[in-house]
């Protein structure tokens, strides 16, 4: 029998947990003591003593080396546990039949030798009616180990157990593990007992009274501070807060198909009150044999100082067990192998039938509601998804999607999407696999009827995971649009504080809101022009505040003469100030004939006083079209109108707009140029036009996007 100690480092991976050693310790400790309690029921409680002892790595004192040393008083290492210590992939514990004894490889010595440079062994157990003791020296660069480097020798009862002492603790490993904090912080005795709790809270709690009144004694020794002792008894062992059981159903690797059966999932939950226990932190975690192996808990506590602190005066131990965890636990029990992210999976020599998704959708809700402090709301944060992200509830609920306790509304968001994508996906790949059945089909068969009706349903039955997603993004943008408007209208947007009445930019910012200032639709093509009207939004041409001139349609022909600018400056000059360069705020222009002016008034400016201006602006797009342009459309938008001197205009039924409408004549030759439509109105008719129009969205998308009465900011 030999343990090729070269051979089984390269074949076993350093375990990226750094407590591995002394979980072993222990676990292999009371393994030991359940086979002795097994054989005599009168043994004593179990004992377990942890000696840490860190002494100068180096001449400054700057570096601490660090030994280890484990006492139990378990059966001893005899000749059925020494054959199972020298023999890698061992089946020596799954043959007894003792209650709670872990089942394992036999890789878990190996990590021994990844931390440590130096092994000694000194053990004590029955044999034939008599107390043998037994003793072993190991040191690197040595390659193995044999039965032959077991010394053995005479031994007495009250020395019966094992005692395996580690040194020479590996510079390679002590730079993974340590980065920049100390190794007595570390591998404090106190931390090791937090930290011990919850490796083996499940395990101890559930072999109950056979460990009888158990002490673990961690004992920390440093060549600068006093030493340190902390225990961990019976009496320290929580109850179960709650007990929850869920199924996951298994799902085929490579299709996705469901396939009917599940594997249960049992998740314990322990509440402890922190000034009971002084825990380092929650933890939350998959279980393996009953101890931890995968820690999940930033999952459900998003933020480090909710991870390393009570939530509402509690520390949170929830593990989470299944035969499925059991048997997918590597080698490290560091982690678990076979289960994908998603299934299917991209991986094809995956053959998990479970995904770590799957388990999550089923595990999720349970844990939030163990875990979340009690004044978390749920409905805060759906709020802030449909206000920010417009995913309504319904899509929530479309997708199968929750909402838990610590996740941010844009993690929601991308789940919600991401499942919808994955639709689309499937969805789009099965409308092509039938237009390539439909290719093949005869056009008299049946079956080529058949399969037209089919992809006809199932492109109709996709439109709505196709649509759902954008419209959703549309109508939450477009409502912010409208909120934003509606404070700049109100003169309530942090840019609008300016006191000095000369450096007020309010026209400018509605402007802006509408369209952006000396931009035309060639470079601008995320406007919001459809404040105004819908169709406005699709319209050949848009310019804002840039020179007309320049305006081409798309066969390369201009829509105006060269001169049209200059004749703008002329009309203009009569006009004061800073007026006196300005176009009209913002055209639209069709190749039907068509052009639409805008003219935006800043708050507090009559707009009666500028009526003439949509007229002119007509007359002269008229001519320097040369004809091409006959329907004119403006639009004259403020809040303040005197009605008195709005003579010929009519006023809307509902509102407070009014519209003109009249034949566009020359008014020398009185020769018909066109047909003119004017409307005033008022930003709050505008504002109220535009929620009607995306109301019926937000309604059948149940997204309620309410606006402010004030943004604040500076």
């Amino acid at each position: 029998m030999t343990l090729d100690i070269r051979g089984s480092i390269k074949n076993t991976k350093l375990s990226h947990n750094p407590y591995v050693v002394f979980e072993e310790l222990i676990s292999n400790a009371i393994d030991s003591y359940l086979i002795r309690k097994h054989s005599d029921p009168s043994a004593p409680a179990m004992r377990i003593q942890i000696d840490i002892d860190f002494t100068p790595a180096d001449i400054l004192d700057d570096k601490e080396d660090l030994a280890v040393r484990c006492l139990d008083n378990g059966c001893g290492l005899g000749e059925q546990q020494l054959e199972a210590f020298l023999t890698k992939d061992t089946s020596y514990k799954d043959d007894l039949s003792i209650s709670g004894i872990g089942k394992c490889k036999g890789a878990g010595r190996i990590q021994y030798f990844h931390h440590f440079s130096s092994l000694a062994i000194d053990s004590t157990y029955r044999q034939d009616g008599g107390i043998v003791r037994c003793v072993m020296q190991y040191a690197e660069p040595k390659k193995q180990i044999t039965a032959e480097d077991f010394k053995t020798a005479s031994g007495s009862e009250d020395a019966i157990g094992t005692t395996v002492r580690l040194q020479n603790f590996k510079d390679s490993v002590r730079i993974r593990i340590a980065r920049n904090e100390a190794l007595s912080s570390i591998f404090s005795a106190s931390n090791l007992k937090h930290q011990m709790l919850v490796a083996f809270l499940q395990r101890l709690i559930g072999l109950d009274e056979r460990l009888g009144d158990f002490e673990i004694t961690f004992i920390s020794r440093h060549w600068k501070f006093p030493e340190q002792r902390a225990s961990l008894k019976h009496s320290d062992l929580p109850e179960v807060t709650a007990e929850r059981m869920v199924q996951v159903e298994e799902r085929d690797p490579l299709t996705g198909n469901n396939l009917g059966t599940h594997q249960d999932f049992k998740l314990s939950h322990y509440r402890l009150e922190a000034s009971s226990y002084s825990l380092p932190k929650n933890a939350i975690a998959f279980c393996a044999k009953s101890s931890p192996v995968k820690d999940i808990t930033p999952r459900y506590l998003r933020t480090r100082s909710e991870q390393n602190n009570p939530v509402s005066g509690f520390h949170h131990i929830v593990l989470i067990e299944s035969d499925y965890l059991d048997q997918q636990v590597n080698e490290q029990r560091d982690d678990f192998d076979n289960i994908p992210d998603e299934i299917p999976a991209n991986d094809m020599y995956v053959s998990g039938k479970l995904s770590y998704s799957a388990i999550y959708d089923a595990i999720d809700q349970a844990i939030d509601e163990m875990v979340a402090p009690a004044d978390w709301s749920k409905e805060e944060v759906l709020r802030d998804v449909i206000d920010q992200f417009g995913i309504s509830e319904d899509m929530l609920q479309d997708t199968s999607t929750r909402i838990v306790y610590g996740e941010s509304a844009y993690s929601i968001a991308q789940r919600v999407l991401k499942k919808y994508q994955e639709r689309v996906l499937d969805e789009t790949a099965e409308i092509y696999n039938l237009k390539q059945e439909i290719m093949q089909a005869e056009p008299d068969s049946e079956l080529f009827r058949k399969k037209i009706n089919e992809l006809a349903w199932k492109y109709t039955a996709s439109l709505k995971n196709f649509d759902m997603a954008n419209l959703s993004q549309l109508i939450v943008r477009r409502a912010a649009i409208i909120q934003v408007l509606d404070l700049a209208c109100s003169k309530q947007l942090p840019a609008q504080t300016a006191t000095d009445i000369l450096r007020r930019k309010d026209e400018r910012i509605i402007h802006s809101i509408f369209f952006p200032m000396r931009k035309d639709s060639t470079e601008c093509v995320d406007h919001d022009i459809w404040l105004l009207s819908e169709e406005y939004h699709y319209y050949d041409y848009i310019a804002s505040d840039i020179p007309l001139s320049s305006i081409k349609w798309d066969d390369g022909t201009k829509a105006f003469d060269s001169d049209i600018d200059d004749s703008f400056l002329k009309l203009l000059a009569k006009r004061a100030g800073d007026n006196a360069a300005k176009r009209p705020d913002i055209a639209l222009f069709s190749k039907e004939g068509s052009a639409i002016i805008i003219e935006f008034k800043a708050p507090g400016v009559s707009m009666d006083e500028h009526i003439g201006d949509l007229t002119e602006y007509a007359h002269l797009l008229a001519a320097k079209s040369g004809g091409k342009i006959q329907k004119f459309y403006g639009y004259l938008i403020g809040d303040t109108v005197n009605p008195l001197r709005l003579s010929g205009w009519t006023s809307f039924p509902t509102g407070d707009g009014w519209f003109h409408s009249t034949p566009l004549t020359d008014p020398h030759t009185r020769v018909s140029l066109g047909e003119t439509y004017f409307e005033i109105l008022h930003f709050k008719d505008v504002i109220e036009r535009a929620k009607k129009r995306i109301g019926i969205y937000q309604s059948k998308l149940k997204l309620n996007l309410d606006i402010p009465k004030k943004m604040t900011g500076t």
